[in-house]
């Protein structure tokens, strides 16, 4: 069998396997586009917990959308303090609300919908501080357009299992991944959500439960005793000694 057909069929055996065990899941996501789309934002490298406490501090603080774009750089900065890398993310947001706004008239991205989905990622990924994860997790989400975010739970799963390669990193994992993958929008949700749980669950960075995991026989991670050297998995730090 040709090699990128025989991992088509490995990342389609892996995806059913985890829509068995956690169960096929609606697509849902935030009832506002906005607060999706400046939520991911929020929530990059840092808990769930953490991404509402800031969003949640920062819209009681500044209401409305120009508020928030217009705050002086150290107020929002403060608001949104929980967040990892504030002083990062603040002016992020703000330049992305100062180009939205001047484009279109209003913090509203609803139009996005009516868009294809490339003209819909395009359109995205060329405001400031905009990725592939955040675009992709919004027009799925939101939009429910046929695209497949890749965090690094997904990434490391997907890496581990052997269905991209030890070095392939997650920018080029979304379009490998998807070329694997039927381009619907239902089985892409589930495909992100199901790794992305297996990820935080089972297939941790530092001590992955491997004995639990129902891909553990088809793992390439596993069957070389972990002993696989991946761009998704951190190093562990050790601690200098006092001298």
């Amino acid at each position: 069998m040709h090699p990128t057909l025989d991992l088509a069929a490995k990342t389609l055996e892996a995806h059913q396997r985890l829509n068995d065990l956690y169960g096929l899941q609606a697509i849902y996501g935030r009832a506002d586009p906005m607060h999706e789309l400046i939520g991911t934002i929020l929530s990059h490298r840092t808990t769930h917990a953490n991404e509402v406490t800031a969003y949640r501090t920062m819209r009681e603080r500044f209401p409305t959308w120009e508020q928030v774009r217009d705050a002086p750089l150290s107020d929002l900065i403060d608001a949104i303090k929980t967040a990892n890398y504030p002083e990062v993310k603040a002016p992020y947001i703000q330049n992305l609300l100062t180009h939205l706004i001047r484009e279109t008239g209003s913090a509203n991205i609803d139009f996005l919908r009516d868009l294809s989905t490339e003209e819909a990622m395009k359109w995205l990924t060329d405001l400031p501080g905009i990725g592939l994860k955040t675009a992709t997790l919004l027009l799925l989400f939101n939009f429910q357009k046929p695209v497949l975010p890749v965090d690094t739970h997904v990434h490391r799963v997907t890496q581990r299992i052997g269905v991209i390669g030890p070095k392939v990193s997650a920018e080029k994992a979304h379009a490998l991944l998807l070329s694997y993958l039927p381009h619907d929008a239902a089985v892409l949700f589930n495909f992100h959500k199901h790794f992305y749980w297996h990820g935080q669950r089972i297939c941790t960075w530092y001590s992955p439960k491997c004995g639990e995991c129902v891909l553990r026989d088809t793992c390439d991670y596993y069957q070389s005793g972990g002993t696989t050297t991946l761009s998704s998995t951190p190093k562990k730090k050790i601690p200098n000694k006092a001298s």
